[in-house]
């Protein structure tokens, strides 16, 4: 199963916007894909509030993992989404 794993960017970290806005993009990829802090347990990524529960601040690293045709492409681009500071957003 590929994996990725990324930097929070978000100043605040998995809070409710950006946790809200990585689940969307995780249920729209039409994979199942979980994230998971650094050595914790991986939860459904498409799931804001189980997103949330990571409690994941600016600067701890997340592994996405995906299973499914076009999966290296979902990572990337969902690896991309959390890297960027989506407060500004």
């Amino acid at each position: 199963m590929p994996e990725r794993t990324v930097a929070i960017g978000s100043r605040q970290g998995l809070h409710a916007r950006p946790a809200t806005l990585l689940a969307q993009a995780a249920g729209a990829a039409g994979l199942p894909v979980t994230i998971a802090k650094a050595g914790g347990s991986p939860v459904d990524a498409a799931s804001m509030l189980l997103v949330m529960t990571l409690a994941a601040a600016k600067g701890d690293e997340v592994v996405l993992a995906a299973d499914g045709p076009d999966a290296d492409r979902v990572l990337d681009e969902l690896a991309a989404l959390l890297a960027r500071d989506l407060d500004d957003e």
